[in-house]
C-alpha cells in the first residue's frame, strides 16, 4: 500500500449522458460542484483535508442533482471558487503525496474530475495513480440478491451500527469513506492483497475505457481534418 491515502468525494451538476464519450464532448460530462479530499498516512494519521465548492460559471445544475445534494446556483455564487484554482490544489496534493486514491463508487468521481481537469487545462495526475473503490470491495456484504453493492450510507450503518450524518455532502462522504476503509482493514474484509487485486481488474478497466475515449476523439478529429482537406481539393 502507498505511504499516503487520499479519500475523495464529489457532488456533481448531474450525471453523464454517455459514459463512453470523451471529456471534450459538449454537454456530456457533468461538472463537480463540490470537491472534498482528506489525506491520511497508511497507518491512519490525518495529514490534511480540503473542501471546496466550484462556482457555476459554465454549467447548469439539474433539478434532480439539487434535490440530492442541496447545492444551488445562489449558494455557489457566494461560496463557489474558480474551478481552475480548486483543480490546481487537488493536482498539487496528488502530485506531492502520490497516494492511493480511495472513493466510494470511485468510477464516477474519477470521470467527473477527469472532465474538470480537461476543462481547467491541467494535466490529470489520477491517470498515473492507484485507486481503490470501497463500493466494489464490499459487494459481498450486500444483504439481498437484488442489491449488487452497498451505498455509502448503507455500508457505514452496517459497520458502525448508526446512520451516516450529512449524506451527499462531499466533505462528510469523504470522511465516511475513510472511516469505512480503516474499519474494513481492521476487520480484514479488505487486505493489501485485495487492494492490489482490484488494481489489476476494476481500476484497470476504468483507465482503459478513458484511453479508448481519447482514441475515439483523436480518430474523429483526424477524420474531420481529412474531409476538410479533401473538400479543399475538389
Amino acid at each position: 500500500m502507498n505511504d499516503y491515502l487520499l479519500f475523495i468525494d464529489t457532488e456533481a451538476s448531474g450525471l453523464p449522458v454517455n459514459w463512453k464519450l470523451p471529456y471534450s464532448a459538449e454537454g456530456n460530462w457533468p461538472s463537480a460542484v463540490q470537491v472534498s479530499w482528506i489525506v491520511y498516512t497508511k497507518d491512519g494519521q490525518e495529514v490534511k483535508r480540503e473542501n471546496h465548492y466550484i462556482r457555476n460559471d459554465d454549467f447548469f445544475i439539474t433539478p434532480k442533482a439539487m434535490e440530492i445534494h442541496g447545492i444551488n446556483p445562489g449558494f455557489l455564487a457566494v461560496k463557489g471558487e474558480v474551478r481552475k484554482d480548486v483543480i490546481a490544489m487537488l493536482a498539487a496534493d496528488l502530485n506531492q503525496y502520490q497516494p492511493l486514491v480511495i472513493g466510494h463508487f470511485i468510477q464516477l468521481d474519477y470521470h467527473i474530475l477527469g472532465a474538470d481537469f480537461y476543462r481547467a487545462g491541467i494535466d490529470n495526475p489520477l491517470v498515473n495513480l492507484p485507486m481503490f473503490c470501497t463500493m466494489t470491495a464490499t459487494t459481498q456484504l450486500a444483504w439481498t440478491p437484488m442489491q449488487r453493492s452497498l451505498r455509502l450510507g448503507d455500508l457505514y450503518a452496517y459497520l458502525f451500527y448508526k446512520p451516516q450524518e450529512k449524506q451527499h455532502d462531499a466533505a462528510a462522504d469523504a470522511q465516511a469513506t475513510a472511516d469505512c476503509f480503516f474499519e474494513l482493514l481492521n476487520r480484514r474484509e479488505i487486505t493489501e492483497r485485495s487492494i492490489h487485486q482490484q488494481q489489476q481488474t476494476t481500476v484497470k478497466s476504468i483507465k482503459t475505457a478513458i484511453g479508448t475515449m481519447l482514441s475515439l476523439a483523436v480518430s474523429f478529429i483526424v477524420l474531420v481534418l481529412i474531409i476538410l482537406i479533401a473538400n479543399r481539393h475538389l
